[in-house]
């Protein structure tokens, strides 16, 4: 039986991978939801924080945690790795995860009846992963076929269930209570999660979480610029951000949302 000092210091375990690969999602979301309201900022008006946020003291105090995480740990990782390794392989390392997530995103889109999306999907993961060498060079996008972005609370919105009060969970960031189910969803379906051999495995989270992190440095001064009170600026872009996404860029007035 092996001793507890022999357990391998990387994660081995579905849910230590899930957790990594969350943190990824979240420093992203955080960035790409900031930079959005700064962009957007005053177009809508969200309910109001004790509708959409009732549990806003524990929120805020996940938040802070998560903050600090990043702050301490992955976003010095990240200006380092943006130092080291030259753009041009950090655009075919964001290429190659990108390629592989188009599997992901073509299958929701076809749940979400959305076939020629889909064919898209799987046709940008052909060209790319043959003509673009593995998905290092983004060929799909040259010949026309459109980068789409989709998962499962993307799915669920689109099926008509309602968001739910908003929630940031530990590591993962913010979500809502729909996304938070649609989240344990997509860990499940993450094809890089599902790699056989550990040491590869890990190695392929961490690296996507650092360079995803290291596209999205610029984001943190729009963010921190821009935010009076950062926790509420984040919720409020986070739920702008995913009725974006949900109604593919063309949302309806929030009074006909039905709650999405």
């Amino acid at each position: 039986m092996a001793t507890r000092s022999s357990r391998p210091w990387w994660p081995t375990r579905k849910k230590e991978i899930a957790v990594v690969i969350g943190f990824g999602r979240f420093v992203k979301t955080v960035a790409v939801a900031g930079a959005l309201a700064g962009l957007v900022g005053g177009c809508a008006t969200p309910a109001t924080p004790a509708a959409v946020d009732p549990a806003e003291g524990f929120n805020r105090a996940i938040f802070a945690f998560n903050e600090g995480l990043d702050t301490l740990v992955v976003r010095p990782t990240a200006k380092g790795y943006e130092f080291v390794v030259p753009a041009v392989v950090r655009t075919g390392v964001g290429n190659f995860f990108g390629n592989v997530a188009d599997i992901f995103i073509g299958v929701n889109n076809l749940i979400q009846g959305k076939p020629t999306d889909a064919g898209s999907d799987i046709g940008r993961f052909a060209i790319n992963s043959t003509f673009g060498i593995f998905g290092l060079f983004d060929v799909a996008s040259d010949l026309g076929l459109e980068k789409h972005d989709e998962d499962f609370g993307q799915t669920f919105g689109r099926w008509g269930v309602a968001s739910g009060p908003y929630v940031v969970v530990p590591v993962y960031g913010p979500r809502t209570a729909r996304d938070t189910v649609g989240l344990v969803l997509d860990v499940e379906a993450d094809p890089v999660g599902q790699v056989g051999r550990v040491a590869v495995r890990n190695s392929l989270v961490g690296l996507r979480l650092i360079n995803d992190r290291t596209e999205l440095l610029p984001a943190d001064k729009v963010i921190e610029e821009a935010a009076l009170d950062k926790y509420s600026y984040i919720r409020d872009a986070y739920l702008q951000l995913r009725r974006y996404k949900i109604y593919d860029g063309k949302p309806p007035r929030e009074s006909d949302a039905g709650g999405q």
